[in-house]
């Protein structure tokens, strides 16, 4: 299967002459709207207009969403569906939970317990069972959405004309910025959250040390220097955390789709397995890095 792949893929094609198996993709990176109908059509060229044929230039009719329109995506499909699927993992888990732990209720336990010892390595025991209900929904959110959206008919379910899928049904939401964005304004809220929990209005000093400065000392120049530092670099969080998953996320959809493109079959299954990787990874990166910002802000500094 490898070889024929090859053969028939279209670096083969290219190489022996052959036809190629699939037609080279198309990739949107705006998301694109499912319901309703008329929204959908309007925006992705679907509706046929007497006299004119938009079999084959369906594409230049493609427009994404205006930011004042609102409609259901396929991202935010996928996020629907990604939650559902932990609501029933979680609470069949729940449900049917004895002493004596099955293979499902035991696998269920092992995630739990590996999460809640990740975070109490960085928080400790107590703050990490505080903290761990929104820590924990980011990091299997971010994971089973990854892992999800390589299920086969992730692909092939969508909205055609003349043949040709022109709105795939389901797509990961990790490629549309705007989930990334809301996770990581999830994470700067919680974060700051539990800094004034905290530490009250002290949690201000590190970002506003204006104390030398109103008793006229020069070096409360640097002191208000390095608070604007830190602020900055408190805000700058939210960008590096959504382009982070963002950018992870939307490569990997590409490479996925470029392997089927050039090599298709087998090959693709070594995609696969790496984009299983990558999803772990980014959801490890991004609670790991909420559980480091939620010790820094907790933390009391001695002086």
């Amino acid at each position: 299967m490898l070889l024929v792949g090859f053969i028939f893929g279209a670096v083969g094609s290219a190489m022996f002459g052959t036809d190629q198996f699939l037609d080279k993709p198309e990739i949107h990176l705006p998301p694109q709207p499912i319901f309703p109908a008329d929204v959908r059509d309007e925006h992705l060229g679907l509706l046929q207009v007497e006299g004119e044929d938009h079999g084959e230039d369906a594409e230049a009719h493609f427009t994404p969403l205006g930011a004042t329109e609102f409609a259901v995506t396929n991202t935010l499909l996928s996020s629907w569906f990604t939650t559902v699927v932990l609501i029933l993992i979680f609470v069949t888990a729940a449900r049917r939970r004895s002493v004596i732990p099955g293979r499902f209720q035991g696998f269920v336990e092992m995630m739990i317990e590996g999460v809640l010892g990740f975070a109490g390595s960085v928080l400790g025991p107590e703050m990490a069972r505080k903290t761990f209900p929104v820590v924990a929904t980011i990091f299997f959110f971010v994971l089973f959405n990854a892992w999800l959206a390589l299920l086969p008919f992730y692909q092939f379910l969508g909205f055609t004309q003349d043949g040709e899928i022109k709105a795939h049904f389901l797509r990961s939401a990790g490629t549309d910025i705007n989930m990334p964005l809301a996770l990581a304004l999830i994470s700067f809220v919680f974060v700051e959250y539990w800094g004034f929990r905290a530490r009250g209005f002290s949690y201000l000093k590190k970002f506003f040390q204006l104390g030398k400065i109103f008793r006229g000392k020069p070096s409360g120049l640097i002191d208000a220097f390095v608070g604007f530092l830190e602020l900055t670099s408190e805000l700058v969080r939210v960008v590096s955390f959504t382009f982070r998953l963002f950018g992870n996320m939307t490569a990997g959809e590409i490479l996925v789709v470029m392997i089927t493109f050039l090599v298709p079959f087998v090959a693709t299954q070594f995609v696969f397995g790496l984009e299983l990787l990558v999803g772990l990874i980014q959801a490890v990166i991004f609670a790991g890095l909420t559980l480091v910002f939620l010790s820094v802000a907790t933390s009391h500094e001695e002086h």
